[in-house]
């Protein structure tokens, strides 16, 4: 399957400021293009997102967040940015972060929803795992009556989900256009260049090779499809 209609509402769950960016960046600006109101939400803090051994986690938790606010604007998403604190590293998918993801759903009320795939095989980042877990139990939750009541917020059935990471893709968002909007976006994360961009010690040169491996990947993920660019997703309808 390729090109999900566009939905008026998206929201992107993911464990880290920067994975909906890597993820699906590119299909998110597509879509707030088109007029899609796209909300981010972000389950840990990020405050492990270094190797600098010095560093100032508490200062790195506030830059992490404000660089990913200002990666959802370079995707032309309009929508709320939601972070939900859990301490990187140590998310766990318990009932009271089902409950917040399941507050979020309601409040946002998105037509498809984007997370990781949490049966990805051996995965070692447990923070994505247990996004990925929180993701779709808190569809189940958001759209069943008797979930959290407490809540006090009318319950909502998403049209789709759409896991990224997935071993076993069956859907390909047509993302030719919009491959710019998702490295400007993931360069909006300055403090993860060392960790996860390689960009260090030549910046232009770098950032350069950066660019290109993004595109490549992109390019792999349309193979097999009549456009240039994709990002590849499980698709799952019956929520």
């Amino acid at each position: 399957m390729t090109n999900q209609s566009i939905p008026s509402t998206a929201l992107a769950i993911a464990a880290h400021p920067d994975d909906i960016e890597f993820e699906c960046g590119a299909t998110l600006a597509k879509w707030a293009a088109a007029g899609c109101l796209v909300h981010h939400l972000i389950c840990t803090d990020g405050s492990k997102g270094t190797w600098d051994e010095t560093a100032d986690t508490d200062a790195l938790v506030t830059i992490r967040q404000h660089e990913q606010r200002e990666a959802a604007r370079r995707l032309g998403a309009t929508g709320e940015v939601f972070f939900l604190g859990a301490v990187d590293g140590e998310l766990t998918s318990d009932l009271d972060m089902r409950r917040e993801v399941a507050r979020v759903i309601r409040i946002t009320k998105p037509n498809v929803v984007l997370g990781h795939d949490p049966w990805k095989r051996w995965r070692l980042h447990p923070d994505h795992r247990n996004a990925g877990f929180l993701a779709v139990e808190g569809i189940v939750a958001a759209r069943d009556p008797f979930f959290f009541p407490e809540l006090d917020l009318p319950r909502h059935r998403p049209d789709a989900l759409l896991l990224f990471e997935s071993e076993e893709h069956n859907h390909v968002e047509d993302v030719t256009g919009f491959t710019e909007p998702k490295i400007e976006a993931l360069l909006a994360h300055e403090s993860q260049f060392e960790t996860t961009m390689v960009i260090t010690d030549d910046p232009d040169d770098e950032t350069a090779a950066f660019r290109d491996r993004e595109l490549d990947q992109m390019r792999e993920m349309a193979v097999g499809h009549q456009f240039e660019f994709g990002e590849a997703f499980h698709r799952i309808d019956e929520l």
